[in-house]
C-alpha cells in the first residue's frame, strides 16, 4: 500500500507540472478539449493521467478514478488511444454511479456498439440489478440483458466462477453452451477482452445476492439454448466473424493496467520485443515535430587546431591548408577562390580573416616553448644536513 501512495504522488508530480504548461484556454474539465494521441508531445499527459486513474482507484478512490476516465475519454472520444471504454464501467459500478453507467450504454451503443464488448454487457446489466435493488423496483430488464451477455459471452460464466471461488452445480457444468470448450472456441481477441473483464471485475459478483441472481438467469439461458432460442445462433455467427484481431488501443490498455490474466493472452511477438513503459506500443501513424537534420562529418583531418575549432563550433569546416607542394590544397583553393568570386567580396573577406586568425594562432603556438624544469631528484636542498 505504501508503494502504491508513493507511485501516485510522483504521478501528482508529474500531472502538475504537465498542468502548469497548459494553455488560459485548455480546460480539460469542460470536455471540449481535444489532443492528439498520434502526436508525441501528447502522449505522456494521456499515460500519466491513466497511471494515476490506476493509482488512485487501488487505494480506493473509485469516483475520483471514474472522473479521471471521463478526462480521457474527453481528450479522444473517438480514437480513444488508451481502451478507457473498457475500464470505465468498473469504477462506475464501484463508486454506484449506476445511473451514468446506464445511460451512457443506452447513448453511445448505437454509435460504438457497446454490447459486443464483454465488460459493458456484463457490467449494464449488474448496474441496473443493483440498482433495482437499491430502489426496490423490478429486475426484468437486468434479467434480460444478462441473459443476453451470457449467450453472446458463454465463456464468461466458467472463468468468472472459478475466480470467485464457487462451484457450478452438475447441471451448468456438464452443459456444452458452458463448458471449457467454450473458452477455446472463441478467437484470441476475445479472449483478451474476457480475460481482462474477469480479472478486473470478478470481485463485484462475490455477494451471495449477485450469485443468486446470475444462478437464475444461467438457468433461464440453459432452457432457451435447449429450445433452440434463433438469438442463439445470431450471437454465435456474430463470434465468428467478429473480434478478428486485437485492435493497437486494447493491447495498449492491458499492457498499462497490468492484469495477469489479460497479460498472459497478448500476442508473443509481443513479449519478445521491447516495451517501453512510457510510451507503449505507440501509433504506426506517429507524428514527430522535432527530428535532428543529419550532419555531413569532414573527412580530412586538419591536426589539433581543427579539432579545436570544430569542438567549438560543430558546424565550423577547416579551409585546406595551402602549400605548393600539395596539389590537392591547390585545387581546393582554386575552387574556394572560384566559389568566393561568386558568391562577392564579403565571403572573400570573411575567409582572409579567417585565415589571418588561424595563422596567428598557428605562430602563437609554435612559438610556445615550455621552460626546462629540473627534477625534484636533481635539486639538492640546503637544509639538508651534511653527512
Amino acid at each position: 500500500m505504501f508503494l502504491i501512495y508513493k507511485r501516485s504522488c510522483f504521478s501528482e508530480r508529474a500531472l502538475y507540472c504537465m498542468e502548469c504548461c497548459f494553455h488560459p484556454l485548455f480546460n480539460v474539465a469542460l470536455g471540449n478539449c481535444r489532443l492528439d494521441y498520434k502526436r508525441a508531445e501528447n502522449r505522456s499527459f494521456f499515460i500519466a493521467v491513466f497511471k494515476h486513474m490506476n493509482f488512485v482507484g487501488q487505494r480506493g478512490c473509485s469516483r475520483t478514478a471514474l472522473e479521471f476516465c471521463k478526462v480521457l475519454l474527453g481528450l479522444d472520444p473517438d480514437g480513444d488511444p488508451l481502451g478507457v471504454i473498457l475500464i470505465i464501467d468498473f469504477y462506475a459500478i464501484r463508486s454506484e454511479q449506476y445511473i451514468f453507467l446506464v445511460k451512457m450504454y443506452h447513448e453511445w451503443n448505437s454509435v460504438r456498439n457497446l454490447s459486443q464488448l464483454p465488460n459493458f454487457s456484463f457490467s449494464v446489466s449488474l448496474a441496473m440489478f443493483l440498482q433495482a435493488v437499491q430502489e426496490g423496483g423490478s429486475t426484468k430488464e437486468a434479467d434480460e440483458l444478462l441473459q443476453k451477455a451470457l449467450i453472446m459471452f458463454p465463456s464468461v460464466l466458467i472463468i468468472l466462477l472459478d475466480k470467485c471461488s464457487v462451484q457450478p452445480d452438475e447441471k451448468v457444468a456438464k452443459h456444452p453452451f458452458f463448458s471449457s470448450q467454450a473458452d477455446q472456441s472463441q478467437s484470441p481477441g476475445l479472449r483478451q477482452l474476457v480475460s481482462l473483464y474477469v480479472g478486473r471485475c470478478h470481485g463485484l459478483w462475490k455477494s451471495p445476492e449477485v450469485m443468486e441472481w446470475l444462478e437464475r438467469n444461467v438457468n433461464e439461458v440453459i432452457h432457451r439454448v435447449d429450445s433452440k432460442d434463433p438469438f442463439v445462433k445470431d450471437c454465435k455467427e456474430k463470434r465468428s466473424v467478429r473480434y478478428q484481431g486485437t485492435p493497437r488501443n486494447v493491447l495498449r490498455h492491458i499492457i498499462l493496467s497490468g492484469i495477469k490474466e489479460a497479460t498472459v493472452t497478448l500476442p508473443q511477438e509481443l513479449t519478445q520485443t521491447p516495451i517501453f513503459g512510457f510510451d507503449p506500443l505507440p501509433p504506426k501513424d506517429a507524428i514527430t515535430n522535432y527530428s535532428r537534420p543529419p550532419r555531413s562529418q569532414p573527412t580530412d583531418d586538419h591536426g589539433v587546431l581543427s579539432m579545436f575549432f570544430r569542438s567549438l563550433l560543430p558546424n565550423y569546416n577547416l579551409l585546406p591548408e595551402g602549400g605548393a607542394h600539395d596539389e590537392r590544397n591547390i585545387a581546393g583553393n582554386q575552387e574556394e577562390a572560384a566559389e568566393g568570386e561568386r558568391r562577392g567580396t564579403d565571403t572573400n573577406d570573411l575567409r582572409r580573416s579567417v585565415t589571418s586568425l588561424l595563422d596567428a594562432m598557428r605562430d602563437l603556438l609554435s612559438n610556445i616553448h615550455l621552460a626546462d624544469v629540473p627534477n625534484e631528484g636533481d635539486v639538492e636542498s640546503d637544509d639538508e644536513p651534511d653527512e
